[in-house]
C-alpha cells in the first residue's frame, strides 16, 4: 500500500489536505480488498480531520477503528481526547490534550498547527464576542496563563485596566462590501447624461 500521498502532505505542512488524502487513499484501498488496517496511519487521518474542524468525520472515523488499535496506540487515544474536548467544547480542555502527550515526529507539526490555528480562531471569536473582559477568561479560552494571556492580547492591541484585571478589546476591521443600488446606478446615469447634454 502506497502511503505516499499522505507522507508527502505531512511532510509539506498542507494538513488542510489531509483527510481528503486519507479519505480517498482508504475507499482506494478498501475497495480493491486490500487489508489495510493494521499500516494505516489512523492518528493521522483523525488528526487531518480535527485539523480541518470536521468534527463529524472524525466521530465516524474513531467508531470504525478496530478497538484492538486504538488500546495499543497511546497516540491515536491522545488525538481522540482533542476531539473530544472539541465536540464537548472544552476550550481548556483541548490545550490540556494537546500538552498532555508526547508527540511522534510524524505529528507533532500538525498538531503545532492546529494549536495555533485554534488560538487564533478562540482569539478572533472573543474578538467579537466581547468589548472587555477579565484576563482569567482570555486565559481559559486561550489556554494559557494569566500573563501569557495579557502579553497575546496586548500584542493584538488590547489594552489592560491593572486594577480591575480587564482587557478592552480592540476590534478588527470590518471591511464593509459596498453594495450598489439599482436606483443609485440610475440617478447617476442620468446625471451624467444631463452633464454631457
Amino acid at each position: 500500500m502506497d502511503l505516499s500521498p499522505i507522507q508527502n502532505a505531512v511532510a509539506s505542512g498542507s494538513y488542510a489536505t489531509i483527510a481528503d488524502a486519507c479519505d480517498e487513499l482508504m475507499l482506494q484501498v478498501a475497495s480493491r480488498g486490500i487489508a489495510y488496517q493494521e499500516d494505516w496511519p489512523f492518528t493521522v487521518h483523525l488528526l487531518g480531520h480535527i485539523f480541518a474542524n470536521d468534527l463529524n468525520s472524525a466521530r465516524f472515523l474513531w467508531k470504525s477503528i478496530p478497538q484492538g488499535f486504538k488500546e495499543s496506540n497511546p497516540e491515536l487515544v491522545a488525538a481522540w481526547r482533542i476531539g473530544q474536548c472539541l465536540w464537548t467544547r472544552d476550550y481548556a480542555g483541548v490545550y490540556d490534550a494537546i500538552r498532555g502527550f508526547e508527540w511522534s515526529p510524524e505529528v507533532a507539526g500538525l498538531v503545532t498547527a492546529f494549536s495555533e490555528n485554534y488560538t487564533k480562531k478562540m482569539f478572533q471569536l472573543l474578538s467579537s464576542a466581547y468589548s472587555t473582559i477579565g484576563v482569567a477568561d482570555v486565559a481559559h479560552f486561550l489556554g494559557m496563563s494569566e500573563d501569557e494571556a495579557t502579553n497575546y492580547a496586548s500584542q493584538h492591541g488590547w489594552t489592560l485596566d491593572s486594577s480591575s484585571k480587564m482587557l478592552t478589546v480592540k476590534k478588527p476591521k470590518t471591511i464593509t462590501e459596498q453594495k450598489l443600488d439599482p436606483s443609485k446606478l440610475q440617478r447617476l446615469t442620468e446625471y451624467v447624461f444631463h452633464l454631457e447634454h
